[in-house]
C-alpha cells in the first residue's frame, strides 16, 4: 500500500537535512511548501503597527509569518514511513518534543504516476 508522509517543520534550519535524510532512506521525490499556523500568525498580528490605510492581505502578511515548511511524499509500506520517522527524529530529536514538527501519514487508496523503487 503507498502512503502520504507529510511532515510540517518547524525549524527550517532542519530542512536541508531532512531532505538529505529522506533521500538516504529511500524516497524518489519530495515536494515542499513553505507554510505557516493560523496561531503563530494571529500572535503576531497584535504587534504590527506599520499596516498601511488599505493593506491586501498578501502585503500584510508577508513578512509577518514564522515560516514552516511542509514536506511531503508518497512512499509505499509502513516499513518506509517508519524509516521516514526514524530518520527524521534523528535530524529533529523526539517529534513529542515542542517546536520541532508534526509527522502523519494516510494509506492512499489509488496512485498514478508514481514509478516503483528500480524503475
Amino acid at each position: 500500500m503507498y502512503y502520504l508522509v507529510t511532515l510540517v517543520l518547524d525549524n527550517i534550519d532542519h530542512e536541508h537535512d531532512i531532505f538529505d535524510a529522506w533521500e538516504k532512506a529511500g524516497v524518489g521525490g519530495i515536494t515542499i511548501i513553505e507554510s505557516t499556523g493560523l496561531a503563530r500568525v494571529r500572535q503576531k498580528i497584535g504587534y504590527r503597527d506599520d499596516v498601511p490605510l488599505m493593506p491586501s492581505i498578501r502585503s500584510f502578511f508577508h513578512g509577518l509569518e514564522e515560516h514552516h515548511r511542509t514536506i511531503f511524499s508518497i512512499v509505499q509500506g509502513e516499513e518506509m514511513v517508519q524509516r521516514l520517522i526514524t530518520v527524521t527524529e534523528e535530524v529533529t530529536g523526539s517529534l513529542t518534543e515542542p517546536n520541532t514538527g508534526i509527522l502523519f501519514a494516510l494509506p492512499i487508496s489509488h496512485v498514478a504516476g508514481v514509478p516503483r523503487r528500480g524503475q
